[in-house]
């Protein structure tokens, strides 16, 4: 073969190779760029259907770290579209645990935005742990048609 065969077919190939890069990377970036609106979509969607639940206690025995974790161990939390968050400012909803007499506690859940009781009642730290009581109720409350 002779050189400028040999050049005329190195120019093709590396053409040929370029060309596959750039429809590669294009489809690539558009796969790209679908799964990332379909995440920003799903992220949005589901951002919108769920509600921030702020946990406080104002009980010495029974902490809200201990309240969160019986309320994510049940699988209407979730199923509920609630999530837990640490900041009481962008929170929907504000469960609050409070110490009554002896072995009595009371609890309430109040919209963060309108100040309307959602849930609340009392429960007893005999038979069973006050924190999985709590969640237990408040979690049926919401369920029962409150908003």
């Amino acid at each position: 073969m002779s050189q400028v065969h040999m050049l005329k077919k190195s120019i093709m190939f590396g053409l040929l190779v370029m060309a596959a890069t750039f429809v590669t990377t294009a489809t690539n970036a558009g796969a790209q760029e679908l799964s990332y609106s379909a995440a920003t979509r799903e992220r949005t969607t589901t951002s919108a259907a769920q509600r921030k639940v702020f946990v406080r206690s104002k009980a010495l025995l029974v902490k809200a770290s201990v309240v969160e974790d019986k309320l994510m161990k049940r699988s209407e939390f979730a199923q509920m579209g609630l999530v837990l968050t640490r900041d009481p400012a962008d929170a929907d909803i504000i469960l609050e645990l409070r110490h009554d007499i002896l072995t009595k506690y009371v609890y309430s859940a109040v919209d963060a935005h309108t100040q309307v009781v959602l849930a609340g009642g009392k429960v007893s730290s005999l038979g069973g742990t006050v924190a999985g009581k709590v969640a237990k109720r408040f979690l049926r409350q919401l369920a029962q048609g409150h908003p």
